[in-house]
This record gives C-alpha cells, structure tokens and sequence, in this order.
C-alpha cells in the first residue's frame, strides 16, 4: 500500500509505516494542486492541517482507503465524504492528550499567580508582592466542557490539587470516576470557579459560547481554551473580561488564528483583548510537545495497521 504524507511530521512517521509493510512518501512540501495531481496514485493519505480534505480533493482519490489525521481535530475533513465512500478515517488524540492536559494546568496555574506578570515586572527591578498575590487553585470547582480524551486527561492532572471536578459531555453518559463527577451544563453554570473547553469544532460547538452562556454562571469564572477558537469569540470574550463575568482567559487558540488576515474590525477586536492583562495566550501548542510529536506517530500507525490497543 503506498501512503501520502502532505504536511510536516515527526522524522519517526517513514519507518514507523516502512516496518509495517507500507511503502510512504514524505511530501511536507508538496502544494494542493501537487496533491491533486497524484492522490490517485495511492491508498493512504496523511494529513495535518495544511489543506482543507473536502470533496474537490477527495473525489481525485481513486484510490483511497484511508485517511488519517496526525492529531485530534476533524472539522477540516469531509466525514460524510468518507463514510459514503466506505474510507476509512483514524485520528490520534490519544497521542497529545498529555500535553494538552499538562499545558492547560500550566496557564492556568501561572493565571492564578500572575507569573508572567511578575516575571516581567521583576526583569525591570519591579518587586511587587502585594500586587502578584495569588490564588489558590484548592478549593475551587473546575468544569469540564467535553470528556473525550483531553477532557480526560485534565481531569486525571487535576487530583492532587484538591479541586473538585465537573465534567459535562453532550455524547457521553456513565463516565463518572474517581477523577471527576458527571453532571449537567447548568450543574457547572452554577458552580464553576473555572471552566476548561475540550471539545471539537462541530456545528454544535462553533460559537457555543455566546455572551449570553456565560452571562449564565452563577459567579465570575476563569475560561481556559485549548479546544478550538471559534468556540468563543473575541467579542464574547471582551464582553466578559470588560463585565467581570470572566476573571480571566488562557488562551491556546483563536477565533481566528492566522493574525496577518484580521479584517480591521478583527484586528481591533483582537488588540483590546490583548489590552487585558489577566488573559495568558500561546500560539496552539498545547498538544505540540516535543513528546507527543512522536507520539502521535505512533498511534496513528498503529490503528492503520490495525494493532492499536490503547
């Protein structure tokens, strides 16, 4: 079977395909006209997010009887295509939902204590104690918006900070453990201290989070997002952050992320949440550790060679 990778993987992806039989072709390079031009040749297709796999893309592959995604997101990918063309889809959450999970403990850990606050304000010979007082992340309740692999992962970071944990999940019933409490959408509107979203891009999800849902919390709330950026607005984040609805935002992901193409409305929409000195941002790494990115090969591999266990 030969197998197309188009877009930038770990080094591992060749031989981890070549020692189960497959024969792969590294393209990270390759453009969408390149793609198109020779999907035909082969059975397998490797994707990150370089090109929409929609149905102009797909119908040039003749061929194909899979296509995976290094990674865990799928809104770019035309499932209704595959499943009407019996081709297969893999994905590997199971590969950064580490990272993803020790990288929202991180922002929101350095939220709470203003780290890079006064990191900053210490770098200039600013010694403000008062100023950097902290919270205490003991005590809170966290919610959970999602408990799929990523939402998983949070929840089991989170048992030794003595928190208590709500997870609600639309798809998902009977997933209550040891880390976490299952409960209802309104349960963590009225309880929340903070609320962490790890959900996929879907129609259900895109622009969820109107300012009338968090106008809907019970108390002010710290908002972590590392799920997908359209799920929250920048105005519903400005209107939020300017009412005191959320205390403050870690921010992994973006409305939109290709910064260079905001309108002047976006761009102004953007440079006043920027303006807040309690929202964290990083640029969607949190699932892109220096671990996961061989990780994810491997599962991936795996489950198209069918031997993935976990």
């Amino acid at each position: 079977m030969k197998i197309l990778i188009i877009d930038q993987m770990h080094e591992s992806i060749v031989p981890l395909l070549e020692e189960k039989g497959y024969e792969a072709h590294y393209r990270p390079d390759i453009d969408r006209d390149g793609i198109l031009q020779i999907l035909s040749d082969y059975e397998g297709l490797v994707i990150r997010s370089k090109t929409p796999i929609d149905r102009d893309l797909l119908v040039k592959g003749i061929n194909l009887k899979f296509v995976a995604r290094a990674g865990a997101g799928l809104d770019n990918i035309d499932l209704e295509y595959l499943e009407q063309n019996a081709i297969a889809l893999y994905s590997a959450p199971e590969g950064n939902r580490d990272a993803v999970a020790e990288h929202a403990l991180g922002m929101l850990l350095a939220l709470f204590n203003h780290l890079i606050q006064s990191d900053s304000q210490v770098r200039r010979g600013v010694w403000d104690r008062e100023g950097n007082r902290g919270e205490e992340l003991c005590g809170k309740t966290v919610g959970i918006f999602g408990f799929g692999n990523m939402g998983t992962a949070f929840a089991q970071r989170l048992k030794g900070f003595g928190v208590q944990v709500l997870a609600y999940d639309k798809y998902k019933k009977g997933f209550g453990n040891e880390f976490v409490q299952e409960c209802s959408f309104e349960t963590i509107q009225e309880k929340a201290d903070v609320l962490s979203i790890h959900v996929p891009l879907t129609e259900d999800t895109n622009g969820f989070f109107t300012t009338e849902i968090i106008n809907g919390f019970n108390k002010p709330f710290y908002l972590i997002n590392t799920a997908r950026g359209e799920v929250v607005s920048f105005e519903t984040l400005n209107d939020g952050l300017q009412k005191g609805k959320l205390k403050g935002a870690a921010l992994d992901v973006l409305e939109k992320e290709k910064l260079q193409t905001l309108t002047s409305a976006e761009k102004k929409s953007f440079e006043r949440l920027t303006d807040f000195k309690q929202v964290l941002f990083s640029p969607h790494v949190a699932g892109w550790s220096k671990e996961s990115y061989y990780k994810i090969n491997e599962v991936l591999v795996a489950k198209i060679a069918g031997q993935w266990h976990g």
